[in-house]
């Protein structure tokens, strides 16, 4: 139990992520987070509405179940297979939000003043928070896909679009980050 409650080196989560995509090449499938937006709003009927909508998401089922397992494993990892003491940032990241007036996580992987529930009570967080969701699906599905899928399956696929998408989330990162992030806090 100890083992998997501590940090993995790069090198086995990156074989395991590795023995997944050629598992999954092998039976002709491809994974990508953002296409179960699609399944999920397909579901419920809107398809007859909405043309993009209207797709076989029965031939997605298996991916909604790796949601599913992504949400359950995210949920034991963090309540029962987390180790505070595993967390460690950069000091210099430490100073830089706390210049922003975000506090350090302490041992948490997300800070507090970002993702507490004490961001409901300010109009100007739930409004980032609500467009930058907007912008965070509709960036998705516009770019064909989300980041694990470009970056995971398109670039095991050798895909030239996902290398592009790749590229143009690291670019906007760095842009977010660097010169829209201190405007926003």
């Amino acid at each position: 139990m100890n083992f998997l409650s501590q940090t993995w080196h790069w090198s086995i989560s990156g074989f395991l992520i590795g023995m997944v995509m050629l598992t999954l090449i092998y039976f002709g499938k491809s994974f990508g987070m953002s296409t179960n937006l699609r399944s999920l709003c397909s579901l419920t009927g809107i398809g007859k509405r909405v043309s993009f909508f209207n797709w076989d998401w029965k031939s997605q089922r298996w991916n909604l179940v790796v949601v599913l397992g992504a949400m359950m494993g995210g949920y034991f990892a963090t309540h029962f297979l987390s180790d505070a003491n595993n967390v460690s940032i950069n000091p210099a990241t430490i100073l830089k939000l706390q210049k922003l007036g975000i506090d350090a996580p302490n041992g948490k992987l997300i800070p507090d003043a970002i993702f507490g529930l004490d961001v409901f009570h300010s109009l100007k967080k739930i409004f980032v928070l609500v467009f930058g969701g907007f912008l965070i699906g509709f960036g998705s599905r516009y770019a064909g896909g989300c980041t694990s899928g470009h970056a995971i399956s398109g670039l095991s696929n050798f895909q030239l679009p996902s290398l592009k998408a790749v590229i143009g989330f690291f670019i906007g990162g760095l842009i977010m980050v660097n010169f829209i992030f201190p405007l926003i806090f």
